[in-house]
């Protein structure tokens, strides 16, 4: 896995050749009356954990995927747009770059693609530099993940402060990875003809809706991820013998009570894994272990135990978890889902 040296590599250039566009776009987000932060994909995923850190600190942000703030929302003048994209090439972005300029508002772009439309036409371009994944968002994920943290952090209580505990979280997390991988190999968690749930609080909710995205590009799989409280409300009538939860345990908010939600699907017969700092190694099915992370910011380690169980389990499957079947790499335009078929709508037009 790339993820740790990838996220180092983004650290270094936030802290370096990118720190002039990380100050201009946190100006840029503190002067404004409306904030809205949207991507689609692993992109809008990676804006939760931003979303997240930004709400924690007071500061009030609006999420939004592309396509429903492309199609189905008027953006007041003067806002800014805070867009992600790996490629920035998805149709949404470059559409909603058009609109974002008919409307007044001025978007900050967080992109890997220095060419891309995202990159040129933003008023401020972050640009991470990262190894494009083949095919689906991982170590560009990651990447994202921090940058949009670290804009979330600049705008509020401040970037510098976090980065050597950051960096220090990176590296460990990285040296933990045979490890768990080892766990992996080990544990009947992981079944290919097991239903999944996905549950976390605060920014590893990014993790929780990342995951479920990895099991349904990678493995082929369906999954649902959610809060954990709004599991709580309704859907764990769903619980049954056999189920598989993935749990997210916060570094210091509602730990006892999830911990108790644990125990709780255990004995309704369900399989767990939680993946969290200083857990209980007998609290569930599968733990794993993370090292210590700066407060709120479990989130940007908090994926990697789970990119290694769906890579894991896609093997298990017997699919490849690095190809799309079905989906584009850049999806380009929005008819359909096959490309014969969105030929055939666009000429209906």
């Amino acid at each position: 896995m790339r993820q740790p040296a990838e996220m180092q590599r983004t650290i270094d250039y936030l802290t370096g050749a990118g720190q002039e566009a990380l100050a201009k776009a946190a100006a840029l987000i503190r002067s404004a009356r409306n904030v809205v932060i949207t991507g689609i994909g692993a992109s809008l995923n990676a804006a939760m954990g931003a979303v997240s850190l930004l709400h924690q600190a007071g500061h009030t942000a609006h999420i939004e995927e592309a396509a429903e703030l492309l199609h189905f929302t008027t953006v007041p003048r003067g806002s800014v747009i805070v867009a992600i994209s790996r490629t920035g090439r998805s149709i949404e972005i470059v559409q909603l770059l058009a609109k974002a300029e008919a409307s007044g508002a001025t978007v900050i772009g967080i992109t890997n693609s220095p060419d891309s439309p995202l990159a040129s036409e933003s008023a401020v371009a972050i640009v991470v530099p990262a190894m494009l994944d083949y095919a689906i968002s991982v170590n560009t994920f990651s990447t994202l993940l921090v940058a949009a943290g670290a804009l979330a952090s600049s705008a509020t209580t401040g970037f510098p402060s976090v980065v050597p505990a950051l960096v220090n979280s990176v590296r460990e997390a990285g040296r933990r990875l045979e490890f768990w991988q080892a766990q992996l190999e080990e544990s009947a968690w992981l079944m290919t003809e097991a239903p999944y749930y996905f549950l976390a609080r605060a920014g590893s909710v990014a993790t929780c809706h990342e995951a479920r995205l990895l099991w349904e590009e990678g493995v082929k799989m369906p999954a649902t991820a959610m809060s954990t409280s709004s599991f709580r409300h309704g859907p764990q009538e769903i619980v049954k013998q056999g189920m598989r939860f993935g749990m997210w345990i916060d570094q210091s908010q509602m730990r006892a009570q999830d911990l108790a939600v644990a125990h709780d699907l255990r004995e309704l017969g369900a399989s767990v894994m939680l993946i969290g700092e200083n857990l209980p190694q007998d609290a569930a099915d599968l733990v794993c272990q993370l090292p210590t992370s700066p407060p709120r910011w479990q989130f940007v380690i908090d994926v990697l135990p789970v990119q290694l169980a769906a890579e894991r389990l896609s093997r298990l499957a017997g699919v490849d978890c690095d190809s799309f079947r079905i989906c584009s790499y850049v999806v380009e335009d929005e008819h359909g889902l096959l490309r014969k078929k969105a030929e055939v709508s666009q000429n209906a037009d």
